[in-house]
């Protein structure tokens, strides 16, 4: 199924705003998505976890503390005040069925509650939730 055009929201989930940050090799095709949709959504899980990828970069020497607290002010610049909290029985439902994790499956919750489009790059929630989920390659090319 193709994605649905001409929401003003998208839900990300954390990879795509670590990308944002943190990887060259995606900065074309996540400034595109920005481009195109520049209302970014999530739940306010992506704080904690966007902290533990930043905490591995740390530990592993590719990252300083101050490039640490530079990328999460952006990221929390962006996506500050657009967060939200999917319905718990919601998550939990869509986790059982699914045998995805109840992190993931805020995302997708947040997504379906909203009627929009979960955007990332996780292969297990693209192939289970193909009607909600979509790359950001994906979404472009289908929104011309």
């Amino acid at each position: 199924m193709k994605p649905r055009i001409g929401h003003v929201m998208l839900v990300v989930d954390t990879n795509i705003v670590a990308y944002l940050y943190l990887d060259p090799n995606y900065l074309a095709l996540l400034e595109s998505l920005l481009l195109r949709d520049q209302e970014w959504i999530a739940p306010s899980l992506w704080r904690s976890e966007l902290r533990n990828v930043l905490m591995l970069y740390l530990r592993k020497g590719l990252l300083n503390i101050d490039k640490a607290v530079d990328i999460m002010a952006a990221a929390e610049g962006r996506l500050g005040g657009k967060e939200y909290q999917p319905a718990s029985a919601h998550v939990l439902t869509i986790a059982l069925n699914s045998g995805c994790s109840a992190y993931d499956c805020e995302y997708v919750a947040l997504a379906s509650e909203l009627g929009t489009m979960l955007i990332t790059f996780d292969r297990k929630l693209l192939t289970i939730f193909p009607n909600i989920a979509f790359t950001p390659a994906t979404f472009l090319a289908s929104s011309g």
